[in-house]
């Protein structure tokens, strides 16, 4: 006597839904041949743990491709329409089977099922919309990113390349007046600089806030106060390496996100962008400490930015003292950063070894 177990069904326009009742079936068939699904499978059903088997011929005609689930309690069925449309009924006979019953978990009336299809195709014009949008915000985004890489890229390069044939050309006599001759060009790179804390801060780019912070600030603390407000250290050579070695780091660092921008990478400017810092970071550090150092006698004298204290004590606080609590800081940052960047490479080569392998 051939078993048959209980089965529910629903429709859209699109497809047929048949829910299954059998616990933990197992090997499962499910065909579509000639219009007529065939369904096999051993499980727990109405009469126990049995071998079940149906038949259904469809009113209309189906796909022959069907998809199902099986869980721990049924088994899911869908077969899809030939046509998009709605069914007066499952099958080709008026009169259904006893085992098949309305799945009224799923059952849509068909004015339903159409509310059904203009919510979803709202949802789905909706989230078109929403990618557009956001298309076009990365698209300004990555415009944005690109123009600034590319103006600060070529400003440190030209910055780099005019030193280096100015140091061939005129040797040593190049050192002393580097500041007359580039500075212009670095006050306008490194007060451009703050547009990365902006974007860190805002998330414009992945990146942390306070090395970018540390780092940003740092030098421009150097080019103005140290540099700039002392005309007495215009012509000291330490400017020479400072600004040296600050451009020979960004050559490398911008061009590295330039190509990042378009999802691009170049291996050897990649290696370099993160590898190139590891000596040239600490030296420029040191070229800003030798800086603050110089400078500290020049502000005693000087008395420029010192801090003014009452009368009666006649004295003011000379900002040398504001000096070697930056000099702490200095390396203190130092530290930071380094960790930092040391993070960013080994997390960089690590993705790229997994990659690879």
């Amino acid at each position: 006597m051939t078993l048959t177990p209980h089965v529910y069904w629903a429709q859209r326009h699109e497809e047929i839904y048949l829910r299954v009742e059998l616990t933990d079936a197992q090997n499962i068939a499910v065909r579509v041949h000639e219009n007529v699904l065939q369904f096999r499978a051993q499980g727990h059903g109405a009469k126990g743990q049995n071998e079940y088997k149906f038949s259904l011929e469809f009113l209309l005609p189906v796909k022959p491709e069907i998809s199902y689930k099986s869980t721990q309690r049924q088994v899911n069925i869908t077969v899809r329409k030939e046509q998009h449309g709605w069914w007066e009924r499952l099958i080709v006979q008026e009169r259904k089977p006893v085992f098949l019953a309305p799945d009224f978990d799923r059952w849509l009336d068909e004015s339903d099922a159409e509310m059904e299809i203009r919510l979803k195709e709202e949802k789905r014009n909706r989230l078109k919309a929403s990618r557009h949008q956001e298309d076009g915000f990365i698209s300004l985004k990555t415009g944005f990113l690109f123009v600034y890489n590319l103006v600060q890229f070529l400003g440190f390069s030209w910055i780099f390349v005019n030193m280096t044939v100015r140091l061939f050309i005129f040797g040593q006599d190049s050192l002393y007046d580097t500041f007359h001759t580039i500075s212009d060009v670095m006050f306008f790179c490194q007060i451009l600089a703050t547009v990365e804390v902006l974007n860190a801060a805002f998330g414009v780019v992945r990146t942390g806030v306070i090395p970018t912070l540390i780092q940003v600030v740092g030098r421009n603390f150097i080019l103005f106060i140290i540099f700039g407000s002392l005309e007495e250290m215009h012509h000291r050579p330490v400017v020479f390496f400072v600004f040296y070695l600050w451009s020979a780091i960004e050559i490398f660092r911008y061009p590295f996100y330039m190509l990042g921008c378009f999802n691009t990478e170049w291996k050897t400017l990649t290696w370099l962008r993160y590898t190139i810092w590891i000596p040239l970071y600490p030296l420029g550090v040191l070229a800003e400490a030798v800086a603050v150092i110089q400078s500290i006698p020049l502000f005693d004298e000087t008395k420029l930015f010192s801090i003014p204290l009452p009368k009666v004590i006649d004295t003011s606080i000379s900002f040398s003292y504001i000096l070697y609590i930056y000099l702490v800081l200095m390396f203190l940052g130092l530290y930071i950063n380094l960790c930092h960047l040391y993070k960013q490479r080994k997390r960089r080569f690590r993705t790229k070894k997994r990659k690879a392998n």
